[in-house]
């Protein structure tokens, strides 16, 4: 099963998020419709601005906490909105 890190872009707010998950597609749902909860459901709508696929869980993870880095969040920050 492949694990995906995803970035999440929102235009209103000018805030990103940042996460991963074995199903992307239902994800991006739950954070911008089906979610009730949770610090993602005040910055509405979001967008998908990059995502990569792993083969193994704990490389998604790595990736992840790399993004939440200080080289991470630089990347980030570059990256077309």
């Amino acid at each position: 099963m492949p694990y995906f890190v995803y970035i999440l872009y929102s235009d209103k707010y000018n805030k990103y998020y940042t996460g991963y998950t074995a199903n992307l597609n239902q994800r991006l749902l739950a954070h911008n419709a089906l979610s009730k909860k949770g610090w993602t459901i005040k910055f509405r709508p979001w967008r998908l601005i990059y995502s990569e696929e792993f083969l193994l869980k704990k490389d998604a993870l790595k990736k992840e906490k790399w993004f939440k880095s200080g080289i991470g969040r630089a990347f980030i920050k570059d990256l077309p909105k």
